[in-house]
């Protein structure tokens, strides 16, 4: 590849970027460019990584919106199989174009090419630079020994309901002023529906599905199967499309193995922690005080995106609740990426099968419970719900109770704890900082 095209590769896509600052919608994130400002003030590299198509070039982008900086995006079919010894012609590039005062430089989807650590971890001493990627092992192996204590990384995720809300014209903080107004909960609620069908991806807002489909099989097979040079390409895009669509569900890896016929379980263990390394998939351990009860239990599934198992017309047979869960879910793991980045999540269920959906830990001590139900008019799954949840504030030592339900909202007593339930709307609403 000469000087040349990368050059032309550069100006093509600043266009492009330049062209989406025109026509499309862009909002603020909620979180990062406070880590970006701060990596920015000593040699560091700012690593902002997450599943694709999440926003990471426009985050990027928006954090530098007032600097001058050279991009390049190498998830760029003409930049395919691009060498590491080739990246000098990137950085000349960017001269030729920008001059060479240029302070930052930002390299997009730098995991498509081999061997780019030690040109990173060169660049890093004269300019500022932030890399993204779709692959969380991003920091492993060479770069962490080349930069041990010199990069700060920050996990992007879908847009959150609030970051949805602003994007379709709604005000959040108008929401939250008047939650109480029965025309503030019918418009929260309507605008949850649309968020949970179409999810968060932000270009599935003007594609609909059929982007979604594809960004699911941009993530099996460019994320997953060409990076780690997966033979079995059938059982990996089956396996795939069976943990999206067992989303919320228990799993073990023997029954994964006999499921895909796989001979050996660390191979099912290692194609599933592919599938976590794009994210695609996250896995929530059951919790225990036993190390080994914890290691050797079943594990939960959840899908990154509620968008992509709509998309994708899996069958929910478990209703709308489930995808609820699902959404709790994702929404834990982004205020831990976000802003309480000691939180440990977990779920919970004791031997007589009493289960809780999620278990908040910090340090030595468990925060919070909370339960997911949909629908708690019914007497029997209330009872049920809150029969987990009260034997499980007992085990664990928890007096901090939520249930996060569809439209219910009240604090009441069952079996002596105090248990509060909260719309899911509100839920998500509220400042977690």
């Amino acid at each position: 590849m000469n000087i040349a095209e990368i050059k032309r590769i550069i100006q093509d896509q600043e266009g492009e970027r330049n062209s989406l600052f025109t026509t499309e919608r862009i909002i603020e994130r909620e979180a990062g460019g406070e880590r970006a400002l701060n990596a920015f003030k000593y040699p560091n590299i700012f690593a902002v990584l997450g599943v694709r198509r999440c926003g990471k070039s426009v985050f990027s982008w928006l954090v530098l919106r007032d600097k001058r900086y050279g991009y390049i995006n190498f998830d760029d079919e003409t930049l395919y199989g691009i060498k590491a010894k080739d990246l000098n012609l990137v950085l000349k590039s960017f001269y030729e174009l920008y001059g060479t005062d240029l302070e930052y430089i930002i390299l997009d989807e730098i995991q498509n090419v081999v061997g780019w650590e030690l040109f990173a971890n060169r660049l890093r001493r004269t300019k500022k630079v932030v890399i993204t990627g779709s692959n969380s092992n991003l920091l492993s192996g060479d770069l962490a020994t080349h930069l041990t204590g010199r990069y700060i990384d920050f996990t992007l995720f879908p847009f959150s309901y609030g970051e949805f809300l602003i994007y379709k014209g709604v005000s959040p903080e108008e929401l939250r002023i008047r939650e109480y107004s029965t025309d503030t909960s019918a418009i929260a609620e309507k605008m949850l529906e649309d968020y949970i069908t179409g999810g968060g991806l932000p270009e599935s807002y003007k594609f609909g599905g059929d982007i979604l489909k594809s960004i699911f099989g941009d993530i099996v097979s460019k994320d997953v199967v060409r990076r780690h040079k997966i033979k079995n390409v059938v059982a990996m895009e089956a396996l795939a499309k069976y943990l999206v669509s067992n989303f919320s569900n228990e799993i073990t890896y023997n029954k994964l193995k006999n499921i895909f016929d796989i001979r050996k379980v660390d191979t099912i263990k290692n194609y599933v922690g592919y599938l976590r390394e794009s994210y695609l998939v996250f896995i929530l351990e059951r919790f225990s005080f036993k190390l080994r009860q914890q290691v050797i239990a079943p594990k939960k599934v959840y899908c990154i995106d509620t968008g992509l198992i709509n998309a994708l017309s899996f069958k929910v047979t478990e209703g709308f609740g489930k995808l609820m869960e699902n959404l709790v879910a994702v929404e834990l793991l982004r205020r831990k990426s976000y802003w309480h980045g000691t939180h440990e999540i977990y779920y919970y269920k004791d031997h007589r099968q009493r289960e809780v959906d999620f278990v908040l830990k910090e340090g030595p001590q468990v925060k919070q419970l909370i339960q997911v139900c949909y629908d708690i008019s019914d007497h029997k799954t209330k009872e049920r719900e809150l029969k987990s949840l009260v034997k499980a504030s007992s085990e664990l030592k928890c007096d901090n109770l939520r249930v996060i339900t569809w439209d219910y909202e009240a604090i009441e007593e069952f079996k002596g704890k105090g248990v509060k339930f909260i719309p899911l709307w509100k839920w998500l609403l509220q400042d977690s900082r």
